[in-house]
């Protein structure tokens, strides 16, 4: 542990001299300072020891954040602007689950014992944007609505739905099959059947969408300014 605390820090402090070099030459350059086209932010960050697991199938955005212990489903996927902070404990994201847009998933060490308490998301789940959920469970196929707020301790069965700016109070249980809503949150209604078949279904979009922002974050730069590989290869060997 220490070790790993050592090299992290010294890793740090050679990027940091890097960067400052990097910075110093481009003031000495003037008007021909070199522009970077493509954003320097790591979406998958490990924190000491303990390292994202991320499945290859997995689209995770470039301005996304996934730091340390968090583990992420195939077909799944982190939108732009979400922070998933693996730090304290575990995340869990199941598979074919979509975390929306400037979300935010954190965990919590707040038991008498001192024991953390991770937060587990289940396969096929839908997370509105901006919603933020801390140290709770989100069970197969429920759907959390935008700005909402899953506080310690919730438990959103399967199928359960929380509309829009709910928040959600500490250690409540939301059964199978209810909307609720409000702040705090209560018991507004049942899900209805098509509301029900909607969720699999917004699940289903999503990882479909995912896959076509996955081949746009891959291409590579030539393909970004406009001149594909073959064109690069061509040039460099009328060049020589």
């Amino acid at each position: 542990m220490a070790a790993a605390r050592v090299l992290y820090n010294i890793g740090f402090w050679i990027r940091e001299t890097g960067q400052a070099l990097d910075r110093a030459g481009c003031r000495l350059q003037g008007n021909n300072i070199f522009k970077e086209p493509l954003t320097r932010h790591r979406p998958v960050i490990n924190l000491y020891e303990k390292v994202p697991d991320v499945h290859q199938d997995a689209f995770v955005a470039p301005s996304a954040a996934v730091i340390g212990d968090v583990q992420i489903g195939a077909k799944s996927s982190v939108w732009y602007g979400c922070v998933l902070r693996g730090d304290v404990n575990s995340i869990i994201v199941g598979a074919e689950t979509n975390i929306q847009d400037h979300s935010l998933v954190h965990v919590g060490t707040t038991s008498l014992n001192g024991d953390g308490s991770p937060t587990v998301i289940g396969d096929k789940v839908t997370i509105g944007h901006s919603a933020v959920l801390h140290a709770c469970t989100v069970e197969d196929e429920a759907f959390v609505g935008m700005g909402a707020t899953l506080l310690n301790g919730v438990v959103i069965e399967k199928g359960a739905f929380v509309a829009a700016g709910a928040v959600v109070s500490e250690n409540t249980r939301i059964p199978a099959g209810q909307v609720w809503a409000g702040n705090p949150a209560k018991f507004l209604r049942q899900l209805k059947e098509q509301e029900a078949a909607f969720i699999p279904k917004s699940a289903d979009s999503y990882a479909e969408l995912a896959s076509i922002h996955v081949k746009e974050n891959s291409k590579s730069v030539e393909e970004i300014l406009g001149q594909s590989p073959s064109e690069e290869s061509a040039a460099g060997v009328a060049v020589q």
